[in-house]
């Protein structure tokens, strides 16, 4: 039996590879250095890869979480440890009741018939395309006068779901289309009532679409920056707001700066881990169908 031959990959296929590969774990690789590094060795001409780790910028951003009192930190500055717990709140909260609304809309809209039911589902993919930009000006003019919504989680987290809901909505309908109405009709036969049949049956089978909309919504509601600094104050910041409010005029600590922006990515990280089974096949099957 003879050895299997294998076609010879070009070199520049390997090149192109290497260079993909280190513009995407770079910057991860410099931020997680500079925030172990002291202000000293960041702002030295001689700074490079060799260098004495510490972890003073980390126990800085979290001085009154911790459970002891860091001896370099003189003022332990709670800014970052609120707007950690209020990005989770935020983050949390709205990914779960727009993946409720989403999923119980594109199953209306999937199936029951009603008048204008192409309408909605085209307006809700269109409504996935305005930027948070142009949204900006009339949802804190709305959220501030009338409402007074601004400056609360509550606000900020509305926000997001309205965001985030369309795209929650025009992904699960390809997948609630792909599962079967007879299923749905023999547990009605059953005596199983609507929720029943919603929750018991439906849900279930479009596990992997929820993987991927809950990773979607979680990532932009973590991330988003515009509309959290318009409508947040100093008590309902978020991570993303709190990072760009450090840098300032006269002062600048990076290695503080990096040890947040490490921190700030170690949430998603782990939510994706922890959807990773359903993620793949949920976007890939989201992507093509519908």
């Amino acid at each position: 039996m003879s050895a299997p031959v294998y076609d010879r990959q070009n070199p520049a296929f390997y090149a192109l590879l290497v260079a993909l590969v280190v513009m995407a774990v770079g910057p991860i690789a410099m931020m997680l250095m500079t925030s172990l590094k002291l202000n000293v060795d960041i702002m030295s001409d001689t700074s490079g890869l060799l260098f004495m780790p510490t972890i003073r910028n980390y126990e800085t951003a979290l001085c009154d979480m911790l459970w002891y009192a860091p001896e370099h930190v003189d003022y332990c500055d709670p800014t970052f440890g609120r707007a950690l717990v209020n990005s989770l709140i935020v983050a949390i909260i709205s990914t779960a009741l727009t993946l409720v609304i989403g999923c119980m809309a594109a199953y209306a809209i999937v199936r029951f018939r009603f008048m204008g039911r192409d309408t909605v589902s085209l307006t809700t993919l269109v409504m996935r395309m305005v930027p948070p930009a142009v949204l900006l000006v009339p949802v804190f003019g709305i959220w501030t006068f009338q409402f007074q919504l601004d400056g609360t989680r509550v606000g900020i987290i509305l926000v997001y779901v309205a965001m985030n809901l369309p795209f929650v909505i025009w992904i699960l309908q390809s997948f609630i289309v792909q599962v079967p109405i007879q299923l749905e009709e023999a547990a009605r036969m059953d005596g199983a009532g609507p929720f029943r049949v919603f929750f018991l049956v439906v849900l279930p089978i479009i596990k992997p679409g929820l993987a991927a909309a809950s990773i979607f919504t979680f990532r932009v509601a973590w991330n988003e920056f515009l509309l959290a600094n318009a409508l947040a104050d100093r008590n309902s910041r978020t991570v993303p707001v709190t990072i760009v409010n450090s840098l300032t005029e006269y002062d600048i600590d990076w290695g503080v700066i990096m040890a947040t922006g490490m921190l700030l990515a170690i949430p998603p990280i782990i939510f994706t881990f922890i959807a990773s089974r359903q993620i793949i096949t949920g976007m890939t099957a989201g992507a093509v169908k519908g």
